[in-house]
């Protein structure tokens, strides 16, 4: 018996489609609707006391929320409206003019990252952006010969958006330190899917969203800086959340507070932070262990699935080595993924990846098995072909 599936009453979208998408984006649990009428009613009845009511700290308690889920602890993780903003405030922590000055990449890092750190070579940074042998591996013997006493940061995903390969953390975190670099672990893909721990595995940042496998919608990034790092680093992205006097409203530099805050800038995102709140607590309640174990039984299912009907996967095959997606490489991926979303399949495409299927700790295996049906199907039938000829 699956008693994860469950929780499957408490997402409204499971009765309407099959949804292998949590990838992308995780589904609305039902409890948001509540949530967010919440705060419309806090803003319509308390109006700008809502600020000392509850507005001013929910940053910090979410934060706490999303710091259970990854190994943080308390007052560790800052919140922010998304990745790449995590990745400006550390950026803005350090200077690229000196000889420290290199980011080491792979060219499979979601892109906005890469565009990010390749827009800070205009302020001394040199990025070295290294390809990856077979579009779903981490080239890591690369990796960790490109990081030398010059690296300043390593920015590195530990489950690869496309091919969801899980890279190996340690032995970078081990290079990067011995050589003094700074290690930037993104765990958009692996935090709700997988267990993460990023004390236990000596990061020095750690980022990520909600959106996705934690089933939080969009508008909350998180931030993770290590303890001893948080009190040494002086962002220089900032605002009036960071100020140890913000209410103060003083002219002039900034006097950063202490802790978490320190990363903030202005005003936050509250709207976003009531509702994410759900699925944080549903994935706390059914347990990332079990999830994760779902998870490596329902992607072999799918792996097998694709394989025994002639389809290159572009995804590991080792569990071990595999997060929550199995990329499916079947011919004419981009059209298939039309169709199947014409059929109330939610899934989605990537180029170099293929069709990317992605089933969550809701998922019933009679869902898969229907995806890798339709997929045949949709290949035999070839309709996008019939409407062309129609027309």
């Amino acid at each position: 018996m699956d008693n994860l599936l469950r929780w499957r009453e408490e997402f409204p979208i499971l009765h309407t489609s099959t949804y292998l998408i949590s990838n992308s984006l995780g589904a609305m649990p039902r409890a948001v609707a509540d949530r967010m009428r919440a705060y419309a009613e806090i803003w319509a009845t308390r109006g700008v006391r809502a600020w000392e009511d509850t507005w001013w700290n929910l940053p910090a308690e979410v934060g706490d929320q999303i710091g259970r889920l990854i190994g943080a602890g308390p007052g560790e993780v800052s919140v922010h409206q998304n990745v790449t903003l995590t990745q400006a405030a550390i950026a803005s922590c350090f200077d690229f003019r000196g000889p420290r000055n290199k980011v080491v990449m792979v060219d499979l890092e979601f892109p906005s990252i890469q565009y990010f750190y390749f827009e800070q070579r205009r302020f001394g940074a040199q990025v070295e952006l290294l390809k990856s042998d077979d579009g779903i591996h981490a080239p890591l013997e690369r990796v960790l010969a490109a990081i030398d006493e010059r690296t300043l940061l390593v920015p590195i995903s530990l489950v690869l958006f496309r091919s969801a390969s899980i890279v190996d953390i340690r032995a970078i975190v081990e290079k990067a330190h011995r050589v003094g670099a700074r290690v930037i672990l993104d765990i958009f893909q692996a935090a709700g899917t997988l267990p993460v721990d990023v004390g236990a595995l000596g990061v020095d940042f750690a980022v990520g969203g909600v959106l996705k496998w934690l089933c939080g919608g969009p508008g909350v990034g998180y931030l993770y800086v290590r303890p001893d790092l948080q009190k040494k680093l002086t962002p220089a992205i900032t605002g009036w959340f960071a100020h140890e006097r913000p209410f103060g409203f003083e002219a002039g530099p900034i006097s950063q507070t202490a802790g978490r805050f320190k990363f903030l800038t202005g005003t936050t995102q509250i709207p976003a932070l009531y509702a994410c709140q759900p699925g944080l607590e549903i994935i706390a309640a059914a347990g990332i262990a079990h999830i994760r174990e779902k998870s490596v039984r329902q992607t072999a299912r799918l792996l097998q699935g694709a394989l025994d009907r002639g389809w290159r996967v572009n995804t590991p095959r080792d569990p071990a080595a595999r997060g929550g997606t199995v990329s499916i490489d079947c011919p004419n991926a981009e059209e298939v993924t039309r169709e199947l979303l014409e059929r109330n399949i939610m899934v989605d495409y990537r180029p170099l990846a293929g069709v990317r299927l992605s089933p969550h700790f809701y998922t019933r295996d009679e869902e898969i098995d229907l995806a890798l049906e339709q997929i045949g199907e949709i290949l035999a039938t070839r309709p996008w072909e019939q409407r062309a000829t129609v027309v």
